[in-house]
């Protein structure tokens, strides 16, 4: 069985897994859910990376789940220690030496979301509810209340180190309900970045809340 280090996307919450963690060890994995203290502005993307590799361990048959802004660091995790899988889970695919902070206008996600949301009939711009939440259970959303943390601005103006993607077989789960990464737009920026295809799952931009036990079903599936 394999080793799952969940990476969290901005804010760095190790609970927004805790809802998959049960599922993967029910199929008989180990989950290790990293929590970044991403709200803390002494700390940037090297020092996310040196948090999950210390979260791995001495782990083997790791995989690495990045979430959101998490593929950021994986790569960075990737190429310094063994890694027999990388998973993107809606994620933000950095080019080398980009910094978060540019990734919105270089892949055009602004204008991907005011298009998807425009052709769906919704109005007024981002919305956490709308563009977050709204397939995440009620009773989820209110356990979380006070879990939420805002992610510093340090990362954001930070590069990814990495030189090229790692030599890792790489596959990206995409939310075909995500209103904030739509998945047209995932597919483009995934297919020009990576030169690879998607994999669609139910679900929305947080869809380890909404749906653990599908996400499970498909990691199980691309760990063995």
């Amino acid at each position: 069985m394999s080793t799952f280090v969940l990476v969290p996307g901005a804010g760095g919450m190790g609970w927004y897994w805790h809802r998959l963690v049960p599922e993967l060890e029910r199929l008989g994995h180990k989950a290790i859910a990293v929590d970044i203290r991403e709200d803390d502005p002494g700390l940037g993307l090297q020092d996310y990376a040196d948090i999950v590799v210390a979260a791995a361990g001495d782990h083997r048959d790791v995989v690495l789940v990045g979430q959101s802004l998490g593929a950021f660091t994986v790569p960075v995790v990737a190429a310094r220690m063994l890694v027999k899988l990388i998973v993107l889970l809606n994620p933000m695919v950095p080019l080398p030496g980009e910094t978060p902070g540019e990734w919105w206008e270089s892949t055009g996600q602004p204008q991907a979301l005011e298009l998807n949301d425009r052709l769906n009939g919704r109005r007024g711009g981002f919305d956490e509810r709308v563009h977050f939440l709204h397939d995440v259970p009620p009773e989820v959303i209110a356990a979380g209340a006070g879990a939420q943390r805002a992610p510093s601005g340090t990362p954001f103006g930070q590069p990814c180190e990495i030189d090229r993607w790692p030599d890792v077989p790489t596959r990206v789960l995409v939310g075909r309900d995500d209103r904030f990464f739509p998945v047209d737009f995932q597919r483009r920026v995934v297919r020009t970045r990576l030169g690879l295809g998607i994999d669609e799952i139910p679900g929305g931009h947080l869809v380890a809340l909404s749906d653990p036990g599908e996400l499970a079903s498909r990691l199980d599936g691309y760990a063995r």
